[in-house]
């Protein structure tokens, strides 16, 4: 019986998983979608779910304890900054995992872990980006409509 041995193993010693984890944490936290494996994906999510928990308290011990497990300062902060405030209201279920089929070269399982909510900030960004784009192209028009009646 497999009583009290819980997480995943990966086939990998411990300080090769620990390092996996964190680096696995670390992505998910800075781009907000990463496709890996399901039992990968199935063995950080419970990570991510507490860091995001810790930045939800936003006190130094919490920023500590996070730094202790994602490798870069740039997402501590941006675990604390935006993600803390984005999932202040909500209680738990921060991360999702989708399954996309077997990898072409070895037939694994291929799952998308992403952060609930991060399809709708990339659509934000994309569509901030076409305005943009738009405005500046009417701007360039009325310029070349201003050049040519002079």
């Amino acid at each position: 019986m497999r009583h009290q041995y819980a997480g995943y193993k990966l086939k990998r010693d411990v300080g090769a998983r620990k390092a996996l984890l964190r680096n696995l944490a670390t992505s998910v936290i800075d781009v907000e979608r990463v496709v890996t494996t399901v039992p990968k994906a199935k063995a950080v999510k419970p990570i991510v779910e507490h860091l995001i928990t810790l930045a939800k308290k936003d006190t130094l011990h919490a920023r500590r304890q996070a730094a202790a497990v994602l490798n870069t300062p740039k997402s501590v902060k941006k675990l604390f900054d935006t993600l803390g405030t984005r999932f202040g209201q909500r209680n738990g279920g921060y991360a999702r995992i989708v399954r996309l089929g077997p990898r072409k070269g070895d037939g694994a399982e291929q799952a998308m872990i992403e952060l609930v909510g991060s399809e709708l900030v990339k659509r934000a960004e994309e569509r901030a980006k076409r305005k943009e784009e738009r405005l500046k192209a009417q701007r360039e028009g009325r310029d070349g409509e201003e050049g040519e009646k002079d």
